[in-house]
């Protein structure tokens, strides 16, 4: 869009208006109107994007984590069938020098209703060794917004761990509460609320209150959180009075990431630095990753994919100079 103004003390405009000359405003050649000196367009009022949801508080550190290999000892075989699209199972044969041989049953079964390519409701999940101890997960979407989680742990016939969450998200906030192995017999309770709001774009804020009581014990632990995400790194702090948890999270390329990680327990009187970083190498199908931290532990895993084969091999080692221990594994995925 641009003004055009007639040429010369003979234009028919400078004849009519001796005044200042009106603009003529043209959009690709094709005249739109007359507009007097000054004026312009009016552009119509930029449209604010709503703030995101920010997640669940557990998720706050998440990226960081999955920058740091898994601990591996002894030799694990792991068989994925999927027997529908709603329904898979897994067996894991593990053999270690510390302990027994055991064995582990693993079922999954997802229901219809799939909110995100990682949300799917309801989901029922379950792992048993050759023990009998039972470890299952429960999550049911209860509205459109409101969602629920029960957690079970069994140590044969015992019951070890009862848990129940509920979680409400909003436009841009997120509210969960969580009740753990609650006994109205023997008045005991731990209780667990969460909140997050969404500040900007990039910036949320929240907290944590843990409230626990038992016979002649009764406390309650306040966090303080916040987390900021930037295009290609994102850093988390969370400070209460048990201790402080910080991470930062740096993608540098599709194939380069970093992580630093800091955690103090007051309770404890310990503190740990740990750094991390992962390498992925698309065309040898592998990815390696690898951590160093403050306990003077050194520990890498490394991941191979055998395609066209459903078959992962993964070669991990883990060294603590401070402690003289050193333990290594390897294991074998088909599917």
């Amino acid at each position: 869009v641009g003004p055009v103004r007639g040429r010369g003390s003979n234009s028919v405009l400078s004849q009519a208006n001796p005044g200042p000359s009106p603009v003529l405003w043209t959009e690709m050649g094709n005249t739109l109107g007359l507009a007097p000196m000054g004026a312009l367009p009016r552009r119509s009022p930029r449209r604010e994007e709503p703030l995101p949801n920010p997640g669940s508080f557990d998720e706050l550190h998440r990226l960081c984590k999955d920058v740091f290999p898994a601990q591996m000892e002894g030799v694990k075989l792991v068989v994925n069938k999927v027997l529908s699209s709603h329904f898979q199972v897994a067996h894991t044969v593990h053999m270690s020098a510390l302990g027994l041989p055991g064995y582990h049953l693993h079922a999954a079964y997802a229901g219809d209703w799939q909110l995100s390519p990682a949300e799917v409701f309801p989901t029922v999940v379950g792992d048993m060794d050759s023990s009998g101890s039972l470890n299952a997960q429960v999550l049911l979407l209860l509205a459109e917004r409101l969602r629920a989680k029960a957690v079970f742990q069994t140590q044969q016939a015992k019951f070890l761990t009862w848990q129940f969450d509920g979680e409400y998200r909003g436009d841009d906030y997120t509210a969960t509460l969580t009740l753990g192995n609650p006994d109205l017999i023997g008045e005991s309770v731990i209780m667990v609320a969460h909140f997050l709001q969404s500040l900007t774009h990039r910036l949320v804020l929240g907290g944590e209150l843990v409230y626990h009581r038992r016979p002649g014990e009764e406390g309650a632990i306040l966090t303080l959180a916040g987390k900021y995400s930037a295009v290609h790194w994102v850093a988390t702090l969370n400070v209460g009075s048990g201790g402080a948890h910080a991470s930062y999270y740096h993608r540098a390329n599709d194939q380069v990431q970093v992580g630093v990680e800091f955690e103090a327990n007051t309770r404890l009187q310990d503190t740990t630095f740990s750094f991390g970083y992962h390498l992925t190498l698309p065309q040898a199908n592998m990815v390696f990753r690898g951590l160093v931290d403050s306990n003077w532990c050194v520990g890498a895993v490394l991941e191979k994919k055998m395609p066209p084969l459903p078959i992962t091999l993964a070669l991990g080692a883990f060294l603590n100079h401070w402690r003289n221990r050193f333990h290594c594994g390897f294991s074998i995925t088909v599917g």
